[in-house]
């Protein structure tokens, strides 16, 4: 007889759909598996569902009445409470620009309709335990004057706070990690988006042009035909 996995037993998950049948399926195997769950209809009762209700992670359809799952994702994602919270969507649209908008809202993942329960089971224990492992709280880079406070979810650039989604900051966090080297996509993949989530270049790309236009042109480098890197040089 299989025993649940200690590990995620109590663990909250706020599953977020309009369609029944799928808030039935889906939680009737998170909950064997050990997890409590709260299920919402749309994004506007799910807000509500999460006040009273701190998640560790959240499941979110995107085609949704009153607020739609990229809408949510970002309202949630303004709540310093819940920045770190791992959000996937789990949705029938699987159009590359889709994908793209749920990662750039703040979603962690994107699961594609329909998926085998156990496999779901597996995506959502894989999330939590990226989300579990420990982070340092603050990182910098001197000479580029950005500094970063993981804690605070805060990036400072020369004194002054930019705002950015989680995957931005994770990013940045990563690159400023070792300065000079040169991150392939493949690690930006594994390290960022993890090896569970399928995402393509493009979505790489687009961070990176978004994380140029918050922070500035002169620091983030690209390496053709290989990745990406933080170069400490003054020059451009």
């Amino acid at each position: 007889m299989k025993t649940m996995d200690k590990d995620y037993q109590g663990k909250r998950v706020i599953l977020v759909d309009d369609d029944p049948d799928i808030l039935d399926i889906v939680g009737f195997n998170l909950k064997k598996e050990g997890f409590e769950v709260k299920t919402a209809e749309n994004g506007r009762e799910a807000l509500q569902v999460l006040e009273g209700f701190h998640a560790d992670l959240m499941i979110l359809d995107v085609m949704m009445p009153e607020m739609d799952g990229m809408e949510l994702c970002e309202e949630v994602r303004k709540n310093p409470r819940f920045q770190d919270t791992p959000i996937a969507f789990l949705t029938a649209r699987n159009e590359d620009y889709s994908q793209i908008a749920g990662f750039e809202a703040g979603a962690d993942d994107y699961i594609a309709k329909p998926i085998k329960p156990k496999v779901l089971v597996t995506r959502v224990k894989a999330l939590l335990r990226r989300s579990l492992h420990v982070k340092p709280t603050e990182s910098a880079a001197p000479k580029t004057g950005i500094h970063l406070d993981r804690e605070a979810f805060v990036v400072l650039r020369e004194g002054e706070e930019i705002n950015l989604p989680k995957k931005e900051f994770e990013l940045l966090e990563l690159l400023i990690s070792k300065p000079g080297k040169v991150f392939n996509r493949e690690i930006i993949l594994n390290q960022v988006w993890g090896t569970d989530v399928v995402v393509g270049d493009r979505t790489i790309d687009v961070h990176i042009r978004k994380l140029r236009e918050k922070i500035g042109n002169k620091f983030i480098k690209t390496v053709k035909g290989v990745g990406y890197k933080i170069d400490l040089n003054e020059g451009e």
